[in-house]
């Protein structure tokens, strides 16, 4: 008896450390499968945070220097239209307004004003067209930088000095390649300034170094997207969109002729000949037919002017 009773204890000593083994291999797993599940949780959430922090960078890409929309918006000296979004040049009695919406790194802005600036210029001379300029920051936004915005605010900065026809002409002569971010750097600015006599002046270096009309140049960059516009340049004849017309594209020779055909609508007609006539109130419809082949200056206004800008805008970066 004694023999079958140690047999029966050692077999049940055996039985527990199985069963004492077993229920320890068991609470093992469940420690791994907790442990794991607390792994997998983390890097969910380590997931889904580079996610959202992927997110907020891939938000803010084509929305340009966050400084745009920075402090009170101040308005530059003399700004006109909605809001104060415009920048005026040539007589307020012009009988004609050219409205344009420009960026300083847009490359078919600079084709428009390479090959419309003297034509402009000399209409505003005549006291036949006003123009009122709109400065947006596209480019900022799709490739990068701040050139736009500093360029823009440099421009509004010399129109508190009464400066800006002269400085907006130099900015758009001496632009950067359009993936060069140039007028991002302040420097850059103030040494064009010194192409314009009388521009580089303390007041004007401050201006430009604290970003004084930063946030107008967003609210005018959002004014041009609510507006829905294609692409820089957009220009308006007197309201009438006259840039984008590929069938009948722009030329400098056919918008002297539009501005000057409205002078003449709106001349007194009593004295008026009927050479004089033609030349006048019915010089905007005849002259815009026989003048399709000009020189030089017109037909590169066409290809490069009309014709590049609504396509860079949708290709390049230029364009909404």
């Amino acid at each position: 008896m004694s023999e079958k009773n140690d047999g029966a204890n050692r077999d049940a000593t055996k039985r527990s450390a199985r069963e004492r083994l077993q229920q320890e291999r068991e609470r093992q797993k469940s420690r791994d499968k907790r442990r794991r599940t607390f792994l997998v949780a983390g890097a969910v959430v380590g997931v889904l945070g580079l996610a959202a922090v992927v997110g907020v960078i891939a938000a803010n890409v084509g929305k340009g220097d966050k400084s745009a929309k920075a402090g009170p918006v101040a308005a530059p000296s003399g700004a006109t239209g909605k809001d104060a979004l415009a920048i005026q040049t040539g007589k307020n009695e012009a009988k004609s307004t050219l409205t344009v919406w420009e960026d300083f790194r847009c490359p078919a802005c600079k084709a428009f004003e390479d090959n419309y600036r003297t034509t402009i210029h000399d209409l505003e001379a005549k006291g036949l067209l006003k123009v009122e300029y709109h400065l947006v920051t596209l480019i900022d936004g799709n490739m990068g930088g701040t050139g736009s915005l500093k360029g823009a605010n440099a421009a509004a900065c010399a129109q508190d000095a009464g400066k800006f026809s002269a400085y907006h002409d130099v900015l758009f002569q001496n632009q950067p390649q359009e993936t060069d971010d140039a007028y991002g750097k302040n420097a850059r600015l103030l040494e064009l300034a010194g192409k314009v006599d009388g521009l580089d002046t303390p007041a004007f270096r401050s201006c430009v170094e604290d970003g004084t009309h930063n946030s107008w140049v967003g609210k005018s960059h959002d004014a041009f997207r609510d507006g829905k516009f294609r692409g820089t340049p957009t220009v308006l004849l007197d309201g009438k969109d006259i840039f984008s017309d590929q069938a009948n594209p722009l030329t400098p020779q056919k918008l002297k002729e539009k501005v000057e055909g409205t002078a003449g609508k709106t001349a007194p007609s009593a004295s008026a000949s009927p050479s004089a006539s033609a030349s006048g109130s019915s010089g905007s419809k005849t002259g815009s037919k026989a003048s399709t082949v000009t020189g030089t200056g017109s037909a590169s206004g066409s290809a490069s002017g009309s014709g590049s800008g609504s396509r860079a805008g949708a290709g390049t970066g230029s364009g909404g």
